[in-house]
């Protein structure tokens, strides 16, 4: 992966369009922010986000996760990103497997596909297209806060339910359904 942006020619002109590792460098940097991060309003029963100015047109977000808090299994289509802990810690469950991106509802995996990430304040990753995972804060009692950036601006986030080895797609989310 570059460190810098790499150049994208549009309408005759460059424009920097921001690497997996452009955003883990910009989400590393955010969370450094203290006056920001303390800043976050947290909420004692459901997450609280605000949105931030991302690099290269990058959607951001500073979230805060109340004790037992979790996203569920989704993705973010067709959207690479990155996130990191700024306070608390995150656990991280994922699938390292490339999932079909249109026409299915239902998928039995193997065996062998199941990843789990703990991460501790300053700790991140940065992930690529059609990544399926679900982050959650297993703290019975601490707040968790992070920084999340993703380019291109998140078109849809598909959910998704699992039971066992089973994955079934349940909804599709766009932008609009989060304003």
């Amino acid at each position: 992966m570059s460190a810098s942006p790499s150049p994208v020619v549009s309408s005759g002109s460059a424009v920097s369009v921001p690497t997996q590792a452009d955003l883990l460098e910009f989400v590393r940097r955010t969370a450094a922010d203290s006056e920001l991060i303390n800043s976050l309003p947290l909420d004692p029963e459901g997450r609280t986000w605000v949105r931030l100015e991302g690099p290269g047109g990058s959607e951001a977000w500073l979230i805060g996760w109340p004790p037992g808090t979790g996203t569920g299994w989704h993705d973010h289509a067709e959207s690479v990103g990155a996130f990191l802990t700024a306070s608390g810690e995150l656990k991280e469950n994922s699938l390292a497997a490339r999932l079909p991106t249109d026409g299915w509802k239902t998928l039995e995996l193997t065996e062998d596909v199941d990843r789990e990430r703990r991460l501790p304040t300053g700790q991140g990753r940065a992930f690529g297209r059609h990544h399926v995972h679900e982050v959650l804060n297993e703290s019975t009692e601490h707040h968790a806060i992070s920084v999340h950036a993703y380019y291109p601006p998140l078109p849809q986030i598909r959910r998704y339910s699992r039971s066992g080895p089973i994955l079934r797609l349940e909804q599709v989310e766009r932008p609009e359904d989060w304003q």
